[in-house]
């Protein structure tokens, strides 16, 4: 059976330009149908947080604030209630090794540009399932914990010149936090030498470029998770 890490975020505010803090977590979209997909391919799915803290869900992922009609809120809800043991109490990301599973996948919400992207067991575990070929997929803001992999020979990005996908700069002036928040993923990736693709906002777009499947929001969880289980299957693991 194929085996999947989940890192989800254990960041329950994002620390904004200003210096004050909007709450935030995972978006519940992303996890939901993301895990649903894979389990429903009879993939193992592992959760791991940086600590092993708990996996916060963004609240407002679950309802009108967040653009969520009410069945599709009250559909995630009932989901994440069926694993809340195992996001309550995830695996420790410093624990984990890329060795142990087929593939690494980051699902989003604002709470990875917290922790996820400075985290440097992620790097680490990024960086080795990149060098030995395993899926690495990400997803909205999920991607920003690719900047943790900045630990190559003179402080490289391990994804440099790789073809990828993103939440971009347009749906986060969108969203309503582009001017608030510490930094733009899109924009960071892009510094850092990746090369973004995008849709048109809010539309389900997946990019693949070989071990990599990113997927650029929320519309595209489901894609992005078939995707995966698509390599997975031609790999012969799934």
């Amino acid at each position: 059976m194929a085996r999947i890490l989940m890192v989800v975020t254990g960041a329950d505010g994002l620390t904004l330009a200003d210096g004050t803090t909007h709450p935030t977590g995972f978006w519940a979209e992303e996890v939901v149908a993301s895990h649903r997909a894979l389990r429903e391919a009879g993939i193992e799915v592992d959760i791991a947080t940086p600590g092993g803290v708990p996996a916060p869900v963004d609240p407002i992922s679950l309802d009108e604030r967040g653009g969520v009609p009410q069945a599709a809120g009250a559909e995630f809800r009932d989901y994440l209630d069926a694993i809340a043991d195992e996001l309550a109490k995830p695996l420790v990301l410093a624990d984990v090794a890329a060795t142990d599973y087929d593939g690494v996948y980051l699902p989003g919400g604002h709470g990875p540009m917290q922790d996820l992207a400075r985290d440097a067991d992620l790097g680490r575990l990024l960086a080795d399932a990149d060098r030995t070929g395993k899926i690495v997929a990400a997803l909205c803001h999920g991607p920003a914990g690719l900047l943790s992999s900045t630990g190559g020979p003179n402080g490289t990005f391990t994804f440099a010149g790789r073809r990828l996908t993103v939440f971009t700069d347009d749906e986060e002036q969108q969203g309503g936090l582009k001017d608030a928040t510490p930094y733009l993923v899109e924009s960071r990736l892009r510094e850092l030498g990746a090369v973004v693709e995008a849709g048109p906002a809010w539309s389900s777009t997946v990019v693949v470029d070989r071990n990599l499947i990113t997927g650029q929001n929320p519309q595209s969880s489901a894609a992005t998770a078939h995707e995966v289980v698509k390599s997975l299957a031609a790999r012969g693991v799934a």
